[in-house]
């Protein structure tokens, strides 16, 4: 995956006519789904789909969200997982520790935990820490079913930014490229997703993970800069190289070495 990703679109293990359709959706990453998207007594089948549709496809680069590592389906996702060469990164829901983040990266493959419990946050800087893992994301529907918010209430809104602020700060001091919120589970409500979305971008947040191919031009819309912010970055770095300096005014406003390094960010990305 790339460090810039904003989008990765799930869908199902056990519908692999969809998959192709998935990966022409214009996601920047494609997860195909063992876990939540596929019924137990459809989990070996399941397998064999992701296993026959790579081998016929070897140059699709997708990524697999396996069962979790305290389920009976987890060894057999894995052995599927080492049996991919394309395989493009391990999304490990219910990640818990460095241990079971080991177990998945013993496939030779990028791992991306999902903190979707509390035992998961209590574990932050474990997983960030933890060999293997490239970004975290965040689980949100699944934790405020185990705390018992209400979704989208204040109450709720308050619990998961808090631990968004905390998925931030690991990934940060760990050097992770930057997480992937949780999906938003309405997908006719662009107008819904685009309010999450500019709010877990000014966070920091890299993108999102979702869950139909309508809300990715949503997402990709909200995490683009504006036309206004580019031109803006343009100038500060014209500046700094003008000037020869890290600390000058710009409309009025001091800009720094941070400042300038946000701006060369944002023209890179």
């Amino acid at each position: 995956m790339s460090r810039k990703t904003r989008s990765a679109l799930f869908v199902p293990a056990s519908r692999p006519e969809r998959y192709a359709k998935a990966l022409a959706a214009g996601a920047d990453a494609v997860i195909i789904d063992l876990e939540d998207a596929v019924e137990h007594e459809m989990k070996e089948a399941a397998r064999r789909h992701v296993l026959e549709f790579a081998l016929a496809h070897p140059q699709a680069a997708f990524l697999v969200r396996v069962n979790a590592a305290a389920t009976p389906w987890f060894a057999e996702d894995m052995a599927l997982c080492r049996e991919l060469p394309a395989l493009a990164g391990i999304l490990l829901p219910k990640a818990e520790s460095a241990e079971q983040v080991g177990q998945a990266f013993a496939a030779g493959k990028p791992v991306l935990p999902i903190v979707e419990s509390a035992a998961g946050v209590l574990a932050l800087d474990d997983l960030a820490a933890a060999k293997g893992v490239e970004r975290l994301s965040f689980g949100s529907l699944d934790l405020m079913l185990e705390l018992g918010a209400t979704p989208d209430t204040p109450g709720a809104g308050l619990l998961l930014d808090h631990i968004r602020c905390r998925i931030l700060l690991h990934s940060a001091a760990h050097r992770l490229a930057a997480p992937l919120d949780g999906v938003y589970p309405d997908f006719a409500d662009k107008d819904g997703l685009a309010a999450v979305a500019r709010q877990v971008r000014d966070m920091g947040f890299g993108g999102m993970l979702c869950i139909h191919p309508a809300q990715v031009p949503v997402i990709h819309s909200v995490f683009a800069p504006a036309q206004a912010e580019l031109d803006w970055a343009r100038r500060v770095v014209a500046m700094a190289q003008d000037t020869g300096t890290l600390a000058f005014q710009l409309d009025g406003k001091m800009v720094d070495a941070p400042v300038i390094e946000r701006a060369r960010r944002m023209l890179e990305g």
